[in-house]
């Protein structure tokens, strides 16, 4: 169990230092899409971001 709480909480602090990443630069975190904007950045990357802080924060507490 402990394994994937540092799975998701891995996964939290990654997508949020893409989201850092795409506020100041898009391309470097969205170079698999044709089009780079910042409001993009924050729906994909805020969306993983609260999704695997959210699965962390029940993996600790139920665990």
């Amino acid at each position: 169990m402990k394994a994937i709480e540092l799975i998701f909480l891995g996964t939290t602090i990654l997508s949020g230092i893409f989201i850092l990443l795409g506020l100041i630069k898009p391309v470097l975190v969205l170079w698999f899409l044709d089009r780079f904007n910042r409001l993009k950045v924050l729906k994909i990357y805020g969306l993983v971001f609260f999704g695997s802080l959210i699965l962390w924060w029940l993996t600790t507490l139920f665990a």
